[in-house]
Order: C-alpha cells, then sequence, then structure tokens
C-alpha cells in the first residue's frame, strides 16, 4: 500500500480529557499547563489551536467513575489523578460552535447508557456541528463505575463484548430509521417528511428492546463515525466488526505492523472493506528548536510522574488495591489472580519483569502506568519527530496517531508550530480540510439510507 493509495496521508487526532489533566495525570503539575480547565474557553481554545494545525479529530477519552483504591478516594484527590470527569457533549459542542472543520469525539459506555440515548445524543451532535462527530464506543471496565450505577460488578469481559454488539446493533439500526431525503419540508401543501421513508426500529434482542421510531434525521456526514479500542481476541472480532477509527496501544515497529496486518486482516474477514478502517496509536512528540531543548522538555515531563498517579492507575483498571500491599513485596498467588480487567497489563508486566509474583513497584516500573512512557514517545527536533512518525506510516504500522499531550495547550502548539509543516512538506498531511465533514477529511465513505432501514455505503 503506497502513500497515494492511503486517502489524506497521515490522519492526526489530539486524545482529550475533560479533566484537570491530559491522559498524563502529570500534566496539572507542569509549570505551562493553563489552570482553567473548568471552563469552556479552555476547551475553544485547545479546538482551534488543532484545528489552525489541520488535525482531523480531537476527542474525549472518558471513565464514569474516579479512581479510588476499594472506595478510598484520598490518594487520587490529594494528587489530582483523573479526579475531575465533566461530561463531554456539553464540551463538544461549545468546541464545535468555535470551528468548522475538525472532527470532535466522545466517549460513552455500552454498559451504562441506553442504545436509544446514545443514538439520540451522537446524531444531535453530529446535527449541531455539521457532520463532524464521533462516537468512541467502549464497554467500561472497572467496579467504580458499576458502583456509581447502582451494581455490584462488571459483566465478564466477553459478556461486555456481547452486550456491546447488541448494543451499537440497536443504535445502527437507529440512525438508519430515516431516509437521507425523508424530509420534504413543503409548506404548500403541509407535507413536512414522508412518512414511507421514516420507520420504526421494532429491536427485540438479547440484552435491549427498543421500539422508535427514531427523533433525529441524518446529519451531512450520514451518521457520526464510530471509534474503538479492540486490540486482541473478543475485542478485535468487535473493533473489525463495527469500528473505522481504530485507537491503539503500540510501543514498537515491528509489533505495530503484525497488529496493524491482523486488524485489515479481521475487518477483511467480517466483509468490511479494510481501506475503510483506520488505525492510529497513541503516541506524545516532544518537540524542540534543537534536540537538547527537546530532551530537556521530555525530562521536566517523566519528573513530573509520581508513584502515586501509577498505583492509583494501576489499581483503577485492574480492580486490585495495590495500596494493601507494600511496594516491595511480591503479590501472592491469590491476589494475582485477583488482579483482572485489563489482563493485557498484568501479562506485560509479568513478562517484562520475568516473576511470576511481581511487586507493586515492578507493576509501576514496568507497566509505567501513569507516565508518558506507557506510550511510545518521539522526541527530537521537528525533523526527528517527523522522521519517526514517516517512518511508521510507511511501513504499515498505522494509518495516523492519536496525539497525548505532556501538558495543555502547550503540545499542541508546538506539534503544529514545528511538526506539522514538516510533515505537510513532506507531502504526508494535508494541507488543508478536504470537506465539511469528519468522514470527508478522513476519506471514510459517507453510509447512504435509500430507504429506511436499508443502510448501504456511497460509492
Amino acid at each position: 500500500m503506497t502513500r497515494e493509495l492511503r486517502k489524506g496521508g497521515i490522519a492526526m487526532i489530539a486524545f482529550l480529557q475533560a479533566q484537570n489533566c491530559s491522559n498524563f495525570p502529570g500534566s496539572w503539575r507542569h509549570p505551562a499547563a493553563m489552570p482553567d480547565f473548568m471552563s469552556a474557553k479552555y476547551y475553544q481554545r485547545i479546538a482551534r489551536t488543532l484545528e489552525e494545525s489541520k488535525f482531523h479529530l480531537a476527542f474525549f477519552d472518558d471513565r464514569l467513575a474516579m479512581p479510588d483504591f476499594s472506595g478510598d478516594y484520598d490518594m487520587a484527590v490529594r494528587h489530582g489523578v483523573r479526579t475531575v470527569k465533566m461530561d463531554l457533549i456539553p464540551l463538544l459542542t461549545a468546541m464545535g460552535m468555535a470551528t468548522s472543520r475538525i472532527g470532535l469525539g466522545g466517549t460513552y459506555s455500552t454498559t451504562y447508557y441506553e442504545p436509544f440515548h446514545v443514538a439520540r445524543v451522537f446524531a444531535t451532535l453530529d446535527l449541531m456541528i455539521e457532520g463532524r462527530a464521533a462516537w468512541n464506543v467502549v464497554t467500561s471496565l472497572n467496579d467504580s463505575e458499576a458502583a456509581n450505577f447502582g451494581q455490584d460488578e462488571h459483566l465478564e469481559h466477553d459478556l461486555r463484548y456481547d452486550r456491546a454488539d447488541e448494543f451499537i446493533e440497536v443504535v445502527m439500526g437507529h440512525w438508519a430509521t430515516w431516509a437521507d431525503d425523508a424530509i420534504v419540508a413543503d409548506k404548500a401543501n403541509d407535507f413536512f417528511a414522508d412518512p414511507t421513508k421514516v420507520r420504526a426500529l421494532n429491536h427485540v434482542g438479547k440484552w435491549f428492546k427498543s421500539r422508535g421510531p427514531f427523533t433525529v434525521p441524518r446529519s451531512p456526514q450520514g451518521h457520526p463515525v464510530i471509534m474503538q479500542a479492540g486490540q486482541s481476541g473478543r475485542g478485535l472480532a468487535f473493533a473489525a466488526r463495527w469500528g473505522e477509527l481504530i485507537f491503539a496501544s503500540i510501543k514498537a515497529k515491528e509489533a505495530g505492523q503484525k497488529q496493524y496486518r491482523q486488524l485489515k486482516d479481521a475487518v477483511a474477514n467480517a466483509g468490511r472493506d479494510p481501506d475503510q478502517v483506520k488505525l492510529a496509536p497513541a503516541i506524545y512528540a516532544i518537540v524542540g528548536e534543537t534536540r537538547t531543548i527537546a530532551e530537556e522538555k521530555r525530562a521536566l515531563a517523566e519528573s513530573l510522574a509520581m508513584p502515586e498517579d501509577s498505583l492509583t492507575l494501576i489499581s483503577e483498571v485492574t480492580n486490585f488495591d495495590f495500596s494493601s500491599v507494600p511496594l516491595n513485596q511480591p503479590l501472592s498467588d491469590a491476589q494475582m489472580v485477583k488482579v483482572g480487567i485489563h489482563l493485557g497489563l498484568k501479562a506485560r508486566v509479568v513478562e517484562r519483569s520475568g516473576k511470576s509474583n511481581p511487586t507493586p513497584q515492578e507493576f509501576i516500573d514496568f507497566s509505567k502506568r501513569g507516565t508518558i512512557n506507557e506510550s511510545q514517545v518521539f522526541c527530537g527536533t521537528a525533523t526527528d519527530v517527523a522522521d519517526q512518525l514517516e517512518d511508521w506510516f510507511m511501513s504499515e504500522v498505522c494509518d495516523g496517531f492519536v496525539l497525548s499531550a505532556t501538558h495543555r495547550p502547550g503540545a499542541y502548539e508546538d506539534f503544529g508550530r514545528l511538526v506539522v509543516p514538516e510533515l505537510q512538506r513532506r507531502g504526508l498531511f494535508h494541507l488543508d480540510y478536504a470537506g465539511a465533514t469528519l468522514r470527508e477529511n478522513l476519506g471514510l465513505d459517507r453510509p447512504v439510507v435509500t430507504r429506511p432501514g436499508l443502510s448501504k455505503a456511497a460509492e
């Protein structure tokens, strides 16, 4: 696959959080981090900065609970470890009103919302920002989230995906219940919309019942772009069936190439066009006018990470209270069994430490959770960073990148000021937006509904 055959070149996505920090929990401690993160102006500034740099999309990750240790949230609050989590839709709407081309996406869980609600929220957002919305589909993962919604614990991993499959079937079903040309708006003849081009869904399944008719007509891009983060096993099958933009964790080029091929093959096996699915790993790009400046920026960012950040976030994604074990004491066999949910993290720590019973400190050291080194870090001058991005893109590791921020808004400003012009000079990144909708700018076909309930991709 050549550069020319991959529509639009590198896809650039900004990774956001509706909280006091970026996905790097130490970012709020950065001396250049702006403190007004609970204002609309803060997110609008970031959105305008990203749009000026021609980013394709800015999307918000989300969790539905504060990180804690078995209900003890003192450490998270004291150290500011992702403790503020605002609802995404008002922020995305505010950002959409301040911009005109950049895509805007949000994370909504299939575990704690109803399909009709999610379908309506994102279809409405898509109309309000004129076809630039994306929905990041997650199944949620920890018991603190369950407790906030009156449940004791989560469904088992594969069952959550089984439920999510039906959930998205219902959402997509509602989005296809209006034909694209259903609205006539003929005032003279009192004919608003053609009833033969609007239908009820009447879904009855294992997990959900949802009748309709849906109450939100189609947007300029048909319906929101579907984001997903499944990478292996049941999650990969889910991503291959539904995902259009896949958010990945990749730390090494060779492993990334294998993961890229696995995803594209899975998409093809699911009967979909692999070119209509884009894979983008999370990265940090730390760039300076010289390598020395870049390395100094990296050292500052690394110094902001605290052990408390790591322990809190490891406990959050494993549903195990790591504060209950002394830092340098190996976990018992029984405790290792309890370290669940994010099984990839546990397997990674066991492999890298060479121990079947690592200590909490080894979980910190080898998972790198809560630090910038949890993701791939590209560091150097604009030329250095562009070289690394180009290598991964041209080697079919990915179709684009999700840029995490060491601090906000400065990390995005540095990338736009220094790296974007270099990528554009090389012909790797677009000079301007291809169109008005997110699908146009990502090179994704517009899903067309020719009659209610019958959806096909545009030719």
